[in-house]
């Protein structure tokens, strides 16, 4: 387990963020076309995880605009936006912003990703829903860099990341 705040206050996540180095977990997620897509769709290609709680608040909007205006830049990387919103609310959202560089997937079949990653939020208000996480995985399916945001309505440190 991890503790992060919102508003100060703490919150727990189910477990901790995957090691550095270690092998990243598969997952099954489903897209905005609503088909499933897996880690295994992007083997070979250097991948990072944006995870955040919905879509539909101001911290999280921002951090799916700021990868997707970098995403175009990246050589072989894919930006992978993750939370338990409705594939239908990601769609929208990307949209209405003209976002087209940064891949919206959803969690909200089983909650199995925000298990194996360890960024579901098991009490608080936002309880089920992802805290806000960033995770890269290289070409080989490694972990190479993995933030759990201190507190929830921070934006992540993208420059890491990105360099990672």
């Amino acid at each position: 387990m991890s503790t992060v705040t919102l508003g100060g206050n703490p919150v727990n996540t189910n477990n901790a963020l995957p090691a550095i180095g270690s092998a990243a977990p598969q997952f099954q997620l489903v897209a905005t076309d609503l088909s499933e897509v897996s880690l295994h769709d992007y083997l070979g290609q250097r991948v990072i995880l944006n995870i955040f709680p919905s879509i539909d608040t101001p911290t999280c909007a921002t951090s799916v605009r700021t990868f997707n205006k970098m995403a175009n830049d990246l050589s072989n990387t894919k930006v992978l936006c993750i939370s338990k919103d409705l594939p239908f609310a990601q769609k929208r959202f990307c949209g209405s912003e003209g976002l087209e560089n940064v891949v919206n997937l959803s969690d909200f079949r089983d909650g199995s990703f925000g298990t194996a990653y360890g960024v579901t939020l098991i009490d608080s208000v936002l309880k089920g829903l992802h805290a806000r996480a960033i995770v890269v995985i290289d070409e080989t399916g490694k972990v190479a860099y993995s933030e759990l945001v201190s507190e929830i309505a921070n934006e992540p440190n993208y420059d890491a990341a990105l360099n990672a």
